[in-house]
């Protein structure tokens, strides 16, 4: 396995759509192996493969809490089939915006139906944290961020600080702390 370089916003492959996989191989279960190694290092609680320079429709996620063993998801071609009709705000933050939390709402809870490593199709149903953590790593996908969810105002004022950060040579996201108390990173 092998850590890989997450990329900081705004960067136009974060905007990208992503392609969908045909089927998970060897190469798309090395990614996501690779994917969970550099998650848990940065450290975070998901990670889409367009985050490390990847236009794959793969996602991998671990929103276990920290007294319990690491459950890590790793998913292709995820897709949500159901929400609730209840939402829920949680603190949002993500390793392409690094030290930027903002409240997000979104569904409660979802279902979510992927293929999983060994390249069978699966369903989940998820609620709480790990609902967050799945519709935000999808999201990327798509090629939307956390911020597009947030006012005109606060996205362009983050991803200001954010351009003049890497300008700076401020940011090396790999070795940014990530502070434990938000939802998703």
């Amino acid at each position: 396995m092998a850590l890989l370089p997450i990329i900081v916003a705004p960067d136009p492959r974060l905007k990208a759509k992503a392609k969908p996989v045909e089927k998970v191989d060897a190469d798309i279960v090395r990614l996501m192996d690779d994917m969970l190694e550099t998650m848990y290092a940065a450290p975070g609680v998901g990670l889409a493969a367009p985050q490390v320079g990847v236009s794959k429709r793969v996602i991998v996620v671990d929103a276990a809490e920290d007294d319990l063993p690491p459950a890590p998801l790793r998913m292709a071609n995820p897709e949500i089939i159901w929400t609730s009709p209840h939402n829920q705000t949680y603190e949002e933050g993500c390793l392409s915006l690094p030290e930027y939390f903002e409240d997000v709402e979104r569904p409660a809870e979802v279902k979510v139906r992927y293929i999983d490593h060994q390249n069978e199709v699966r369903e989940l149903h998820a609620t709480g944290l790990l609902s967050v953590v799945l519709q935000h790593e999808m999201d990327h996908l798509g090629g939307t961020l956390f911020v597009d969810h947030l006012s005109a105002l606060k996205r362009n004022m983050i991803l200001r600080k954010l351009t003049k950060a890497k300008k700076l040579g401020d940011l090396e996201p790999e070795r940014v702390p990530m502070p434990k108390t938000s939802a998703v990173r």
